[in-house]
């Protein structure tokens, strides 16, 4: 009976996480291990490119923590997001990867398109 109980809830659990159209969601995020030199070069190429940085300008609800790797988490989630449907990756040359942990924090809001 235990077992079976268990067995539920872990399937209650899994299905209300699970989107409707069968996929999680997922954010693109800066790799700890990459040297600051490497994210800023991929932040600029990210904000170049289709990410939207206006979020992480000075007085603005991403700029704070005002480091390196979490203006890079940023750039390169919004990026991500706004071009994955057009084959992009999280990749930026290492710097990036994939969780399913939701950075968001405070008033900073990281995109999420599904």
């Amino acid at each position: 009976m235990a077992q079976a109980f268990i067995k539920m809830l872990l399937l209650i659990t899994i299905f209300s996480i699970h989107k409707s159209d069968g996929q999680f969601d997922d954010w693109c995020v800066a790799d700890e291990q990459t040297p600051d030199e490497d994210l800023q070069r991929a932040v600029v190429w990210a904000c170049e490119n289709g990410a939207d940085c206006s979020k992480i300008q000075p007085n603005q609800p991403c700029f704070l923590p005002n480091t390196i790797k979490d203006h890079a988490s940023f750039a390169f989630n919004s990026y991500f997001q706004r071009m994955k449907a057009h084959g992009a990756t999280c990749y930026f040359n290492a710097a990036a990867l994939v969780t399913d942990l939701d950075p968001s924090h405070g008033s900073c809001k990281f995109e999420i398109h599904g």
